[in-house]
């Protein structure tokens, strides 16, 4: 016996309506998921941003803004507050770290992308995956067994730890993150760029020098950027290295500290509703907001770039 046609319609509307229906439920509470995921994940920044700088803005309170930042004074058990040694040493450990990354990584770059055949590129990108893997405190623990003893004795000091120490630690571990982005960069250049270069007769090297890199300039930036961020959050590593020493570096091998180092080695040492807890969490704020800043950079070479 035969369906009738109107049965066969009905029926298909109301499937048409069931499904349509579960669709709407379904893509209206993954909507809200993921608005609340985002608005969470806003709060808890806000938070920690409102909460570091509400607990650190405290240190003014019996500390002049001049002599937290313009001092070098930092004797705590004498009420003196300078975080001016602090801030120079991270600025200059960044300075040094940076030297040395930056024209490392860009001639690995380059020369994984345009000479090195398939086989060594597969190679030095599994080398570089695995030195991005490697916790910083065993970075941290090569350069005091190894990198300081060496310095040492090259340079004839007595301790060899400081900022040449501690820049050449942060460099191994910027170089992979350097590298990756700045490929990226270098394989996203399009090949007609390349290829009116080389019909206008210019060369190889020419052709990465006026093409290549230019063209990848904002995404090169944006590695260095990075490189310098991981350079300055760093902490476990550095504090092995650079001698944990309140004082501004003379030379490269005179112990010294950053604001990441003395953090860490003095926060467990510290009451709450202290002054020189207040202070340990300016330098934290003034972490925070260099971080925040980078990005700030970052995201704007982003547009630039597209």
């Amino acid at each position: 016996m035969a369906i009738p046609q109107v049965e066969i319609s009905q029926v298909f509307r109301q499937t048409q309506k069931k499904t349509t229906f579960q669709s709407t439920i379904f893509n209206r509470s993954f909507l809200i998921a993921c608005f609340c995921s985002s608005l969470i994940l806003g709060i808890i920044l806000f938070t920690i941003v409102y909460f570091i700088g509400k607990t650190g803005i405290h240190v003014f309170h019996d500390v002049s803004f001049k002599e937290f930042f313009l001092s070098f004074k930092w004797e705590p058990y004498e009420n003196h507050f300078g975080a001016g040694s602090f801030i120079i040493g991270t600025l200059s450990l960044t300075a040094l770290t940076l030297l040395f990354t930056v024209p490392i990584s860009l001639s690995i770059a380059i020369f994984n992308t345009q000479f090195a055949p398939v086989w060594l590129r597969n190679f030095l990108s599994l080398t570089l995956d695995i030195l991005v893997g490697i916790p910083s405190i065993v970075y941290g623990y090569i350069g005091l067994t190894l990198l300081i003893p060496l310095i040492r004795d090259t340079f004839q000091t007595g301790l060899g730890s400081g900022l040449l120490a501690a820049s050449l630690v942060l460099t191994l571990m910027c170089i992979p993150t350097v590298v990756k982005i700045s490929e990226d960069s270098f394989m996203a250049v399009p090949n007609d760029l390349k290829d009116a270069s080389y019909a206008l007769g210019s060369t190889h090297f020419q052709m990465i020098r006026r093409v290549l890199i230019p063209a990848s300039s904002s995404g090169v930036t944006t590695a260095i950027i990075l490189g310098m961020a991981r350079a300055i959050g760093e902490t476990m590593a550095v504090v092995m290295v650079i001698g944990n020493t309140a004082q501004i570096a003379k030379s490269l091998t005179m112990p010294t500290s950053v604001l990441t180092s003395n953090i860490v080695m003095e926060i467990l040492n510290v009451s709450y509703d202290s002054t020189w807890n207040y202070a340990l969490y300016m330098m934290a704020f003034i972490l925070l907001c260099i971080s925040l800043l980078l990005i700030i950079i970052i995201r704007n070479l982003r547009k630039k770039g597209a």
